[in-house]
């Protein structure tokens, strides 16, 4: 089986927020630098050892689509989420506004507003009576991508999936979709997550050295190529379930037969993070890879969606650089599914 082609769909934009900074640039030279960043330490309640994560750092300056009113109470997730979205729409987040260009909106998040989520749900346990009831709406899975319309003032489609990293790869498969059916003219996929000592701690659980991040990744996709070099997205594989049925490294390299075997002058953005059993699937399914490999997560930690989206943006970045021909992404995720994708420079 060979993975899912695209047909002409290209690359015109990519946002970024990360532990790194609130730009493209910065994540960029976070990932050329090659050196894990700096960890902070977050407190758990109950006297319990501080956690180590890699947060968002506070903006500098603040973007300006952060000012609109209908940010003022919501979750870091839907700021990044929003400031990633505006930093690959660029100059059509105006046309989106203005009617003039039909735009999908894909969010995709795996633990979502858990800081809303937690501050609920502690109140309400305290005091029913005293709970905030304007707390309630930012609890919800969707709440991101409603915000982000509402700002960008968009009425065409919009959807959110739920999932593990792996979803946003998916994310820009259906937004592939939407495009081939010329249903809207571009497409903006987002992947955004947000800091917490709840899901720090809980992956802390499973194992003590993964260490956690937060942030957002966007990916503007549109049918016409835009001024070269104009990168193209060539594909996304199956999405190969692990469980009782099939292991984590088989659906990896299910994963991995779908892709091209590559060659030198290619690129391998995978979700390793330098965690051996983390990343024994991935590491045996492309034990052939020949080419560079570039391991983002070992520099900016388990960002979960936000990672996945900061593994394409990091392969579509270095595409532009000229150096590679192409780029496979591969993300096999902390709890669900292997799946792959792959972009192309375009001639």
């Amino acid at each position: 089986m060979t993975a899912q082609s695209m047909s002409a769909i290209f690359v015109h934009g990519v946002g970024a927020v990360s532990p790194a900074g609130w730009s493209v640039q910065r994540l960029r030279a976070a990932v050329a630098a090659n050196e894990a960043l700096a960890t902070k330490e977050l407190t758990r309640p109950g006297g319990i050892r501080p956690l180590r994560v890699r947060p968002v750092p506070p903006p500098s300056p603040r973007p300006e689509c952060l000012v609109h009113p209908r940010l003022r109470r919501t979750s870091p997730l839907t700021q990044y989420g929003v400031a990633a979205a505006f930093e690959a729409l660029g100059g059509d987040a105006a046309k989106v506004h203005s009617g003039s260009l039909r735009l999908g909106l894909i969010f995709c998040v795996m633990a979502g507003c858990v800081n809303h989520s937690r501050r609920f749900y502690d109140e309400t346990l305290r005091d029913p009576a005293t709970a905030s009831p304007l707390v309630f709406p930012e609890t919800v899975f969707n709440a991101p991508a409603s915000h982000l319309a509402a700002v960008l003032g968009n009425t065409a489609i919009n959807y959110t999936l739920v999932g593990d990293p792996g979803t946003f790869l998916q994310g820009l498969a259906l937004g592939a979709q939407w495009l081939s059916h010329e249903s809207i003219d571009g497409c903006a996929v987002v992947g955004a997550e947000e800091m917490d000592w709840l899901t720090a701690d809980a992956f802390r659980l499973f194992n003590q050295k993964v260490i956690l991040s937060d942030g957002a990744g966007a990916v503007y996709l549109r049918r016409e190529p835009p001024t070269p070099p104009a990168i193209e997205l060539r594909a996304v594989t199956d999405a190969y379930l692990y469980g009782q049925n099939q292991t984590r490294d088989e659906a990896a390299l299910r994963a991995r037969r779908e892709l091209p075997v590559g060659s030198s002058d290619e690129l391998l953005c995978d979700s390793a993070q330098d965690i051996r059993r983390l990343d024994a699937a991935e590491f045996s399914a492309w034990a052939d890879w020949c080419g560079t490999r570039i391991s983002s997560k070992k520099i900016l930690s388990e960002g979960l969606m936000a990672a996945a989206a900061w593994q394409c943006i990091v392969a579509i970045e270095t595409l532009k650089q000229g150096r590679q021909s192409a780029a496979n992404v591969s993300v096999v995720g902390c709890n669900q599914q292997a799946i792959g994708a792959r972009f192309e420079v375009s001639h």
